[in-house]
């Protein structure tokens, strides 16, 4: 059996809304019916009864996005019924391990055309409850919020694996040796790039914001902040710690998708292709340490790939905190800075979990598109201690 060659020929998002903003009101699996809709649509020539499936990811589904988001999604967005869907799970990186599940698909012969996304409304996770031991309790019952972080957890789990997200981003501080000013300086050149992005219309082409809702840009982009803003925020981890709310990824909600096909999938939409993709790779890490995930799997991605780091021309990582991007750039000192995240990243434009993968593999193909070739790449640090990557070319 040959391999065939994996194509992304287009890629939408919304713009990414901010915690309990404008986006709050849309439930999930509407914003995942919008950017699968609007994805088809940009294709004309394509017979939407020819998506052989849809993927996407979404990290929490405890609330609207449950029973399958992806399927609901297809209906809701008025596709043939004839069209299956299914939804991943990879915490922080289910959006681009849905395009990575979609690619392999295709790779293997399994469809010719995929949709592959992600969506989260962090703003409406819902608050869960676990079921009584025993019938008819007489206490109270706790709830536990869904938005982020660890819930219900197993005892039986080492303590120090099971430490908040933003401690996770101290310990790498302190690893690396990462002031605070180092941070808040990542922090501000994130939403510098972003505003200047949008203002040059680099964004245009690929954000379809949702019909209803006053929101056009990225809600969190903060173009007016400064070094004296930032550093009179108080850590939020610890009290003498360097992790504060401005040096970290918001809370957000959005939705992101591809269209992937191979050769029969090209003549049937008609489009010339974005990027191609190459390789993907997926590593394990010490749970607290979960920021530094993509080092080795951006490493072996490259490796597969017959690639370096100083090959690439744009390389999308996922600012989960700045301490945890600024640590994984210490590792890897043949990186350019220059070509990360060259129009800003989630802590100005924002990280909807199941999203976030999925929009950094868009943007890397849309970037590269613009640039006529070159080698891009796409990573995250994923929760519980993993990191994803996957290489395009063009």
């Amino acid at each position: 059996m040959s391999i065939r060659d994996v194509y992304i020929v287009d890629a939408v998002r919304t713009p990414i809304g901010k915690f309990g903003g404008a986006l709050a009101t849309v439930r999930p699996d509407d914003l995942a019916a919008h950017v699968v809709r609007a994805l088809v649509d940009r294709s004309p020539e394509l017979d939407p009864a020819r998506v052989d499936d849809v993927y996407f990811g979404d990290a929490n589904g405890a609330g609207e996005d449950n029973r399958d988001v992806a399927r609901m999604a297809v209906l809701l967005a008025g596709l043939p019924v004839s069209v299956p869907g299914v939804t991943v799970n990879r915490l922080c990186g289910s959006g681009l391990e849905a395009v990575i599940q979609a690619a392999r698909a295709i790779a293997v012969g399994d469809a010719h055309i995929a949709v592959a996304g992600g969506v989260e409304s962090m703003s409406r996770a819902p608050w869960v409850m676990q079921k009584p031991e025993r019938g008819f309790p007489a206490g109270h019952q706790q709830l536990w919020s869904t938005t982020l972080g660890w819930r219900m957890t197993n005892p039986k789990l080492p303590a120090e694996w099971t430490v908040a997200l933003g401690e996770g981003a101290e310990l790498i501080a302190e690893r690396h040796a990462l002031s605070r000013e180092q941070q808040d300086a990542f922090a501000l050149d994130s939403h510098r790039k972003a505003a200047e992005a949008w203002t040059k219309g680099l964004y245009d082409g690929e954000v379809v914001p949702y019909e209803g809702v006053d929101l056009v840009r990225d809600e969190c982009i903060r173009e007016t902040s400064s070094m004296e803003a930032l550093a009179k925020l108080k850590p939020a981890f610890r009290k003498d710690g360097s992790v504060t709310a401005g040096n970290s990824s918001p809370l957000n909600d959005g939705a992101a998708a591809l269209l992937l096909v191979d050769e029969e999938g090209l003549r049937a939409t008609g489009r010339e292709p974005l990027a191609r993709i190459r390789t993907s790779a997926v590593t394990g890490i010490e749970p607290q340490l979960f920021g530094l995930g993509p080092v080795e799997a951006v490493r072996t991605a490259l490796a597969k790939a017959g690639r370096s780091l100083a090959d690439l021309s744009v390389f999308e990582l996922n600012e989960a905190f700045a301490a945890q991007s600024l640590g994984c750039l210490a590792e890897w000192p043949e990186l350019d800075p220059a070509v990360v995240n060259p129009r800003g990243g989630a802590i100005a434009i924002g990280h909807p979990l199941g999203a976030s993968g999925a929009r950094l593999a868009g943007a890397v193909a849309h970037q590269l598109a613009a640039a006529g070739s070159g080698v891009g790449l796409a990573a995250l640090c994923i929760g519980v201690g993993q990191g994803l990557a996957l290489v395009l070319e063009r």
